[in-house]
């Protein structure tokens, strides 16, 4: 018998609110954290806006000396985990070694340190040898972000990262269930940090023409899912961490349960190295084996939180998988793009969206889809325009689509 899985914590740091609370009031308000690029000048390239996280004292993740050796990925993760775990009542520090080991770090994230290589390469290429980092390697090295924060905390069990490109979180939520159920852990620290706002990134997606250059002077429009006018999706970044246990396990120190992990599936088109079928068959496939794990059915589903790029491709198809796997029932279903307010933070936002989900759980409210003003006529499902609405949520699916033709859901069950 599969052992239950559990969410006792969260930590969250976002373009639209640093902290849960924070967080939590920028979700339900609809507030857009798409701004100018701040990080770099970005005035030599058509895409000024992206999903930055504002007001973040890096330093106080990172001490000063360090901070030159490690990319802007891990304050940000350090400080999204280290609310988590303050969040589930753990501290790592106090566990026996033998809780430690049975404690992995299981992450997500589509690019890691890529923006630190970024910047190593532009030294090297300038010559600025001596600036460079002494860990220019290990630090590039995408694993090495989940062993920064086992080192931190002290936790010793497998510590991985998951990188499926706008799956990954989510893939990562799936691996960590696995390890639990199986018996391998008790406890994991899971989810999603990415920050790959730099030039040089920005460029290659620019190549790549899935963008948007059309709201540089009201960038808080830029990000515009299901919208009939939508072309292109924004940058953004971020960390979202949880706490996972095992329900036994949490039940015997009393923890907190925010939900439980209850079903996940995952699939492949093999398809096409960034496009997807128009026909939404292993997406809808992927959905469908999470809630045949967590032994539900369309009409059990209360909230669905959507991929919703602002892409015209992802949105299209994504309503059309959603069609496919909840039938009849798809349109009484509410459903919303966080990233409509934060953007695409790439590996991170199956994380993001798992945290937005919680929070419309514990809230009994469904988060709004913002910048929703004219509606695709080929996405015609509800997804709760501009405004929030009251709403009890039992069971809800969380839903990826990442390059490479990879689908990955969640389905969550309220503890409440």
């Amino acid at each position: 018998m599969k052992r239950r899985v559990v969410i006792t914590g969260m930590g969250t740091v976002s373009p639209n609110g640093v902290g849960n609370v924070a967080f939590t009031e920028g979700v339900l308000q609809g507030r857009s954290g798409v701004q100018r690029i701040s990080r770099f000048d970005p005035s030599e390239i058509s895409v000024q806006i992206a999903g930055e996280v504002r007001n973040f004292d890096e330093l106080a993740w990172v001490e000063k000396r360090e901070r030159k050796h490690v990319s802007r990925v891990l304050p940000l993760a350090l400080a999204a985990a280290t609310e988590a775990l303050q969040d589930s009542g753990v501290d790592p520090a106090s566990l026996p070694l033998e809780q430690k080991r049975r404690f992995g770090v299981i992450l997500g994230s589509g690019g890691g340190s890529q923006e630190f290589t970024e910047e190593q390469y532009r030294l090297f290429f300038h010559q600025q040898y001596k600036q460079m980092s002494l860990f220019c390697v290990p630090t590039g090295v995408m694993g090495t972000l989940s062993s920064e924060l086992s080192v931190r905390f002290g936790l010793r069990g497998p510590s991985h990262v998951v990188t499926t490109g706008c799956t990954s979180s989510t893939d990562a939520f799936g691996y960590s269930l696995r390890q639990i159920q199986s018996g391998r852990l008790d406890m994991a620290l899971s989810g999603g940090a990415d920050a790959p706002i730099a030039l040089g990134i920005v460029k290659g997606f620019l190549l790549m023409k899935i963008l948007t250059d059309s709201w540089n002077q009201a960038p808080e429009k830029g990000s515009r899912p299901f919208s009939v006018d939508r072309d292109g999706f924004v940058l953004a970044e971020g960390a979202w961490m949880f706490v996972l246990e095992e329900y036994e396990h949490a039940r015997a120190r009393g923890a907190r349960m925010l939900a439980e992990v209850s079903g996940y599936g995952s699939t492949c088109e093999a398809f096409h190295r960034v496009r997807l079928q128009e026909c939404g068959e292993e997406p809808a496939r992927a959905i469908g084996l999470a809630l045949k794990e967590a032994g539900i059915g369309p009409k059990d589903v209360h909230y669905v939180n959507l991929h919703g790029t602002s892409t015209q491709l992802n949105d299209r198809i994504e309503t059309r998988a959603l069609k496919l796997v909840l039938g009849e029932h798809a349109p009484q279903v509410p459903m919303s793009a966080l990233k409509s307010q934060i953007g695409h933070p790439q590996g991170a936002c199956g994380a993001a969206g798992v945290a937005a989900t919680l929070v419309a759980m514990r809230s009994g409210q469904i988060p709004p889809t913002i910048n929703l003003e004219t509606p695709d006529p080929e996405c015609d499902l509800d997804y709760v325009p501009d405004v929030g609405r009251k709403q009890a949520i039992q069971h809800a699916i969380c839903n990826c689509i990442a390059f490479g033709s990879k689908n990955s859901a969640l389905v969550l069950r309220n503890c409440a």
